[in-house]
């Protein structure tokens, strides 16, 4: 499994997403995933359409944190983040049901094995995944769960033969020349990982475009204003 797995990813992409939006996770979450009669039930409670789940993808340098933390300072109680599970232990002061579910290998397998995971990755030893649960309890409050996920996890969500049907954006940067010079700007990769990371977006990019792609919508961040406001037109609605 490569160093870029959708789960491991989406999750310190999460991480810092929370640090910078000043985000509680919630503590709500089940071992076990539904029964088929419990998924029955789910299913005629399915999510609002204000509430159900939202995948946003693209490359990194596409502007997703920036267009995240912008749309939650402008709605601080509309959406949420949800706390994804893994196998390794905790990390200096991580809590149990904030940083993430700590759980144990045999507890992620069941939860593989009964599809209670929207999309999962090995990283290494350990393992990672977002679980239907972890989306429910965000929902649970009257808010939409932002699933923030690369092209493998999107490919798992879309595919999910249980989960609700999110509905999916994928942010672009207008050309690759733009995208090289925003990495390169940074000046925080090194030469191998700027070129990695050119090399996954142009894969990212390639896909999003495709007939095999489940994006409803895509926004190009050729000017940051402008693709703000069709990414919150795309995910607040008629609310926008």
């Amino acid at each position: 499994m490569c160093a870029r797995s959708p789960a491991v990813l989406a999750s310190s992409l999460i991480q810092s997403h929370r640090a910078v939006l000043g985000l509680r996770s919630t503590r709500a979450f089940s071992l076990t995933a539904p029964s088929p009669r419990a998924h029955s039930a789910r299913s005629a409670m399915a999510p609002t359409p204000s509430t159900r789940a939202i995948v946003i993808s693209g490359p990194s340098g596409a502007g997703k944190s920036t267009i995240l933390k912008r749309l939650f300072d402008e709605y601080p109680d509309r959406f949420g983040f949800s706390v994804s599970h893994t196998t390794r232990s905790p990390r200096g002061a991580e809590q149990d049901g904030v940083e993430y579910h700590f759980v144990t290998q045999e507890q992620f397998g069941d939860l593989v094995e009964r599809k209670g995971f929207v999309e999962h990755a090995t990283f290494g030893s350990n393992r990672y995944g977002t679980s239907i649960a972890a989306i429910e309890a965000i929902e649970k409050e009257g808010r939409t769960c932002i699933l923030d996920i690369e092209m493998e996890g999107v490919k798992q969500v879309a595919d999910h033969p249980t989960f609700p049907r999110p509905r999916f954006l994928f942010l672009s940067p207008p050309s690759m020349d733009v995208l090289e010079k925003r990495l390169r700007g940074r000046a925080t990769d090194k030469e191998a990982d700027i070129l990695k990371r050119l090399n996954q977006a142009k894969v990212e990019m390639d896909f999003a475009k495709s007939p095999d792609a489940p994006h409803d919508k895509i926004v190009v961040n050729d000017d940051l204003e402008k693709a703000y406001q069709e990414a919150k037109a795309f995910i607040v609605g008629d609310d926008a």
